[in-house]
């Protein structure tokens, strides 16, 4: 738990209490913030700098996890685009070798031909169709692993953080004020 936080909640608590006069649960409210005012400046620097520290650092994965989030559903929806033009496109040449394949069963001596460059440009279509299938998902991809070396560093700067409230915690090993701050 945040200590800070704690003594807070106390201050908070002994000034909502209902009391007579300047008496609280039967002990002086000035004393008791007193009290607090004193344990809050005997803690070590170190500590506070660790609250900071943790604070930043789920602010940091707040803020990673929208970012994920974010280009998560961009990609999704660069995905979808993509592969939406490509089918289109696939259907436009598609129909463009349909077109062309009536034209050319109309000559009978070209019937052949023009069943071959039909078949030509549907395969065509379905490798354009394919390749830009492959690009949507290489471009999804790439922009997870981006998002996975973002995630991956805040997730190393937590394991700092939490490293250096363990060994601030840790009384047999001191800590110097530079680690501390990190």
């Amino acid at each position: 738990m945040d200590i800070l936080r704690l003594l807070d909640d106390l201050s908070q608590l002994i000034d909502r209490t209902p009391s007579f006069g300047p008496v609280t649960w039967g002990l002086d409210r000035d004393e008791i913030s007193m009290q607090i005012a004193k344990i809050r400046a005997s803690l070590p620097q170190e500590l506070k700098t660790a609250v900071n520290t943790v604070r930043e650092s789920e602010r940091i994965i707040d803020t990673a996890k929208e970012d994920a989030t974010m280009t998560l559903e961009s990609a999704k929806k660069e995905a979808e685009r993509v592969l939406i033009d490509a089918k289109k496109e696939s259907e436009r040449i598609i129909e463009q070798g349909k077109l062309q394949q009536e034209r050319m069963v109309a000559e009978s001596e070209i019937l052949k031909l023009s069943k071959a460059q039909s078949e030509e440009i549907r395969n065509a279509a379905d490798r354009d169709a394919v390749n830009m299938r492959r690009g949507a998902e290489k471009y999804a991809y790439d922009v997870l692993s981006q998002l996975e070396g973002v995630v991956g560093k805040v997730m190393t700067s937590i394991e700092k953080g939490k490293q250096e409230v363990y060994r601030a915690d840790t009384p047999n090993q001191p800590v110097s004020r530079d680690k501390a701050r990190v």
